[in-house]
């Protein structure tokens, strides 16, 4: 099964994404997750994507395309992606009909004060990325990650101005794909009005949803 989660930045993509994993029984893609790690790298593709995501603008579709048919052409997706992050333009959409089948798409629906409202509490672990809040879902212990213990901490992208910037680029660039897939793919719009709102509820709607299409 292969599936495409549409969202704003902070709309629960990663979070959903990672907990439908153990019960759909296919691999993540998060391509955000990817770049941060390329920026990292002292490397002449690792400034230029940092240039990018330090800024909250999107990575050019030719490396983007490049890196993901890259990833899944890794053994841990033989059966199948949850595509998350990807794709977010038109060209990087028509790119991914040549590698992959995509049974069906999810579409967030979540209003920009929410977002900013997520993102400027979020914390991250420096080690294993678990994702935090920290007014509404905190960790047992203050800067500390449940899961590794590694240390939290807020991205620089998610600062409130820099939150805006990603919105409207997502607006902009990423909300013409609907219409794209529209006719094309299965589609379910599922919708969240609540900054606090438990993980596992989201995921039982998509879950829903799924079976609603007959995917599941």
């Amino acid at each position: 099964m292969n599936l495409i989660i549409f969202g704003p930045p902070g709309s629960g993509k990663g979070t959903y994404a990672s907990r439908l994993e153990p019960i759909l029984k296919i691999k993540k893609l998060t391509t955000g997750e990817v770049f941060r790690e390329i920026a990292k790298e002292n490397t002449e593709l690792g400034k230029k994507v940092n240039g990018y995501v330090s800024k909250g603008l999107y990575v050019p579709d030719d490396i983007t395309i490049e890196v993901v048919k890259e990833m899944i052409g890794k053994p841990d997706f033989k059966n199948g992606v949850i595509f998350d992050g990807y794709p977010r333009t038109t060209p990087q959409a028509e790119a991914l009909e040549n590698m992959a089948k995509i049974d069906a798409i999810i579409n967030l629906v979540v209003p920009e004060w929410v977002i900013v409202e997520r993102l400027s509490t979020r914390v991250i672990c420096r080690q294993c990325e678990t994702i935090y809040n920290v007014k509404y879902l905190k960790p047992k212990v203050e800067g500390v990650c449940d899961k590794c213990g590694g240390e939290l901490y807020q991205r620089n992208d998610d600062r409130p101005e820099v939150v805006k910037e990603r919105f409207k680029v997502y607006q902009e660039q990423t909300e013409p794909l609907l219409d794209y897939y529209r006719n094309k793919v299965l589609f379910a719009n599922v919708e969240c009005n609540d900054v606090d709102i438990p993980p596992e509820i989201m995921v039982n709607k998509i879950l829903e949803k799924l079976k609603k299409l007959k995917i599941l």
